[in-house]
């Protein structure tokens, strides 16, 4: 059932590791776990590992274990117990009878994260969406409790989500509901692909990777975006499109995007699709990489998995290891930068390196770039200060009444500049 709960709740975390070996890393993704937890306001109290070669269907874990939560629980009176693993409906029931304690899983607890940060409308009805659809797959014939749209920061962890305080909603009326919200995002992303094709001959370029890596930090470096920043998980949902000028004469269209995360859950991807879209129509995607954290290896692969999900797993990327300010091993940074021949070392908080990621940026467009000739009148300066802001001139000669124009540029945007001369030398005769 969901309900609103106060705030600050205390927490218990629980993982399940398959093996001695696996135990390890699940500490780190306990550690994850904690900070999404601490994202969501609740207070970590304790964290539990269970070594279990198989789990047990009807509670994940072995009966002297759930006893065993059932006394740590009472004894530090424990509010909320966090399942690293995802959970079925069944089982969040059948652990909330055992322990007494209300249960969540790491999906639940991603999606309500999500929901605190959803500001904009297109968020907000992506959200939704994705609980829904969720929240539907744990339903097991008893129903669900939803919480009031906007319960605000009263509500506890999990509990923030659509529909109407103490509604019974079964699965016919979630399938409604989550059909309007699919019609709504259908519209949104109508009007974002008319957006997105007034940008397609320009050079567009997406900043994904790994929540908290600093992407928000290094938009406004590059750009005057202006992007809320804030040392939180997932404190950016909305994309934001800024133009990016890489040399006096050649610029382009820079996007940041929603971070990612281990096992981001699939709603997400799914009813984040009009977002991710700036990702899968961009030419260049700039894998940010928080250089100082300790597993970087684990959140390259997991923004990996994700952009394969998203079907853009063969566009062009350049990593960029960001917050080498926080870097106190160089040796590390150095491996990281080994295993990935090309990329660039920046600090977006304070700057360094963000002049060779722009160079970065301009070998890989050089490739890409193209030569075109352009014949104006020469008095025309208008024109001629289009094909400035279109690409770099190379050559510029007089040839009686005539400028003849060498530009080096990228391929569409050229292609408009042409188009856009040649009506406006129709038009005035």
């Amino acid at each position: 059932m969901y309900e609103l709960r106060r705030s600050n709740e205390r927490v218990l975390l629980i993982g399940i590791a398959r093996s001695n070996r696996g135990r390890w890393r699940k500490i780190d993704e306990l550690q994850e776990l904690a900070a999404l937890a601490q994202t969501a306001r609740g207070e970590v109290v304790e964290k539990v590992i269970q070594i279990r070669p198989e789990l047990n269907p009807a509670t994940l874990l072995g009966k002297g274990k759930v006893a065993e939560l059932k006394e740590l629980c009472q004894q530090h009176k424990i509010d909320l117990l966090i399942f690293d693993e995802t959970l079925t409906g069944s089982q969040v029931r059948n652990l909330e009878e055992a322990t007494g304690v209300r249960v969540i899983d790491r999906t639940t607890l991603i999606l309500d994260i999500f929901a605190r940060h959803a500001r904009s409308a297109e968020a907000r009805t992506q959200v939704e969406l994705a609980q829904l659809e969720y929240r539907s797959s744990m339903l097991t014939g008893h129903g669900i409790e939803m919480s009031q749209p906007g319960g605000g920061t009263r509500g506890g962890i999990g509990t923030i989500g659509p529909g109407e305080t103490k509604l019974e909603i079964d699965r016919r009326r979630i399938r409604e509901r989550i059909s309007r919200l699919k019609t709504e995002l259908a519209r949104i992303d109508k009007e974002r692909a008319v957006q997105r094709q007034a940008r397609a001959q320009d050079l567009r370029i997406a900043i994904a990777g790994y929540t908290n890596a600093g992407k928000s930090t290094l938009m406004n470096r590059l750009t005057d975006a202006g992007v809320k920043v804030a040392p939180e998980l997932f404190a950016t949902l909305d994309s934001n499109t800024k133009v990016l000028v890489l040399n006096r004469s050649l610029k382009g269209y820079l996007t940041d995007t929603v971070g990612f995360i281990r096992n981001l859950p699939h709603e997400l991807v799914t009813g984040f699709r009009s977002t991710l879209s700036e990702v899968r129509e961009a030419d260049l995607i700039l894998h940010v990489v928080d250089a100082a954290a300790p597993d970087a290896e684990l959140m390259i692969e997991a923004v990996q998995a994700t952009l394969k999900e998203i079907g853009v797993e063969e566009k062009p990327v350049l990593m960029t290891f960001n917050k080498t300010d926080r870097v106190f091993e160089p040796a590390r940074l150095e491996r990281l930068m080994r295993q990935w021949p090309g990329s660039v070392a920046v600090s977006a908080l304070t700057g360094d390196g963000i002049d060779q990621l722009k160079q970065a940026i301009l070998r890989w467009l050089d490739s890409r770039l193209v030569l075109r000739s352009f014949t104006i009148p020469a008095s025309r300066g208008d024109l001629m200060s289009r094909l400035f802001n279109a690409g770099e001139i190379l050559r510029s000669e007089v040839v009686g009444e005539k400028l003849r124009i060498r530009v080096k540029g990228y391929p569409a945007s050229l292609a408009r500049v042409r188009l856009e001369i040649k009506n406006a030398l129709r038009a005035a005769r």
